[in-house]
C-alpha cells in the first residue's frame, strides 16, 4: 500500500516548474501509519496476526535514480521503473519472487479496472434509485483549499514552512437538507528547493507522459462527475488555483483521511494532534468480549460498520469534552518523512533483480486474467 500512496503524494508537486538535470540521485522516505480507526482495529486483530500487529511500524525505503531508471527499495519490496524499456519490475523480497509488466500492459489493466468500476457504479446507482427514491435528490460537491500557516520547523536538518491542503467530497440530500462528506487533509512541511531533486520530478513527469491517459483516467472520471453538478466549472477552477499555491519540496507530510460533518475539513495534525493510544487488548480480553463486537467498537461506527456504544469516547475529543456529538472521525493518519538527499554515484546493481529469485506473473496481470475468466 505504501508505494501507491507515495506515488499519489508526488502528484501534488507534478505541476511545479522543473529544469532538466541529468545524473544520479538518492533519498530516503520513512512512512508510518500513526493513528486512526483503521490502526486501532488492526491492533485489535494484531494479537492474532503478526502482519496486522506490525501495521503501525515505520517503513523506510531508499529511492535510487540513475538516468531513466528509478528503484524504490524497502526491506520487503523493490519496485524498478525503466523508462527506456517501458517496464515496471516488482520484487517480493520475502517470497524471493519477481514479476515484470510493460507500460502498455499496465495501461490496459488500469483501463479494464476503470471499466469494471464504472459498470459496478452504474449497477449500484440503479439499485439505490430503485430502493431509495431519495438517491435522486443527492448532489455531490468538491472543495480544495491550501492554507499557508506561517509556521516553520526543522525537518531532517532543513528549515521548512507549513502548508495545509484540505480536500472534501460532500454529498447533500437537497430534499432532507442532510449532508455528509469524506475528507483528506495533508499537513505538509515544505522547503523551497533541494539540490538535485529536480530530476526526480522530471523522471515522474516523463513516466506520466509515457503512461498517457492511464495516469489521468481517474481524474477524468472525477471531472465528468463534477460536470454533472451545478457550479462544477467554478469548482475545477478553484482547485487549480489552490494547488498552484504549493511551491517547493514536501520533506514531511502528515495525511489524514476520514469523515466530517457539515462540510468541515479534517483538522490538520499540527493543529489537533491525536490523543495517545491506549494499550491494545489481550487475547483473553478479546475472547471474553467477542472479536466482532470489539472490532465494531474500535471502528466507532465508521461508514456504517457496527453500532457505536454509548460509552465509547468519540474521535472528536473537543466535542466529547463539551458533551456534543462528534463532528469528525479519522479513519487513518499517515506520516511520510523524506531525508538523506544525495547526488552521489548510484550503483547499477540497485536496478537488477537479486540472483536466485523466481519469476512469476505480475499480480495486476494475474488479477486481470482471473476477472476475464469470470
Amino acid at each position: 500500500m505504501f508505494p501507491l500512496l507515495k506515488r499519489a503524494s508526488l502528484l501534488f508537486v507534478f505541476f511545479l516548474p522543473t529544469v532538466l538535470y541529468a545524473g544520479d540521485y538518492t533519498y530516503q522516505q520513512t512512512t508510518q501509519i500513526t493513528g486512526g480507526s483503521l490502526l486501532k482495529m488492526m491492533k485489535t486483530v494484531g494479537v492474532f496476526s503478526s502482519q496486522a500487529r506490525h501495521m503501525g511500524d515505520p517503513v523506510t525505503s531508499t529511492i535510487y535514480l540513475k538516468g531513466n531508471q528509478l528503484a524504490d527499495v524497502s526491506p520487503t519490496q523493490i519496485q524498478i521503473i525503466d523508462l527506456d524499456k517501458e517496464t515496471i519490475t516488482q520484487v517480493d523480497v520475502e517470497k524471493k519472487t519477481w514479476s515484470v509488466m510493460t507500460f502498455d500492459q499496465m495501461k490496459q489493466a488500469i483501463e479494464n479496472a476503470r471499466e469494471r468500476m464504472q459498470q459496478e457504479q452504474a449497477k449500484q446507482q440503479s439499485q439505490q434509485t430503485a430502493q431509495s427514491p431519495d438517491a435522486q435528490n443527492v448532489q455531490m460537491s468538491f472543495d480544495v483549499k491550501v492554507r499557508k500557516t506561517g509556521a516553520t520547523k526543522d525537518v531532517s536538518g532543513l528549515n521548512s514552512s507549513e502548508a495545509i491542503l484540505t480536500m472534501a467530497m460532500t454529498a447533500t440530500n437537497t430534499q432532507k437538507q442532510q449532508s455528509g462528506n469524506l475528507a483528506i487533509t495533508n499537513d505538509m512541511w515544505m522547503v523551497p528547493s533541494v539540490p538535485g531533486y529536480e530530476q526526480v520530478r522530471e523522471f515522474y513527469k516523463k513516466f506520466a507522459l509515457k503512461m498517457g491517459d492511464a495516469t489521468v483516467g481517474f481524474g477524468r472520471d472525477m471531472s465528468r462527475m463534477l460536470a454533472q453538478q451545478p457550479g462544477a466549472n467554478q469548482a475545477m477552477g478553484d482547485m487549480v488555483k489552490e494547488m498552484q499555491k504549493l511551491d517547493g519540496v514536501p520533506v514531511m507530510q502528515v495525511m489524514r483521511m476520514g469523515t466530517t460533518a457539515n462540510g468541515q475539513p479534517l483538522p490538520a495534525a499540527s493543529e489537533a494532534p491525536l490523543p495517545a493510544e491506549a494499550p491494545g487488548p489481550s487475547k483473553g480480553e478479546i475472547a471474553k468480549a467477542g472479536m466482532s463486537s470489539m472490532i465494531s467498537s474500535k471502528l466507532g461506527g465508521f461508514g456504517g460498520f457496527g453500532k457505536k456504544k454509548k460509552d465509547t469516547p468519540p474521535p472528536d475529543e473537543n466535542a466529547a469534552q463539551a458533551g456534543a456529538q462528534p463532528t469528525t472521525a479519522i479513519l487513518m493518519e499517515m506520516q511520510t518523512t523524506t531525508s538523506n538527499f544525495s547526488s552521489g554515484p548510484v550503483d547499477p546493481s540497485h536496478f537488477e533483480v537479486p540472483a536466485g529469485y523466481q519469476q512469476v506473473t505480475a499480480p495486476m496481470l494475474e488479477h486481470q486474467q482471473e476477472m476475464s475468466g469470470k
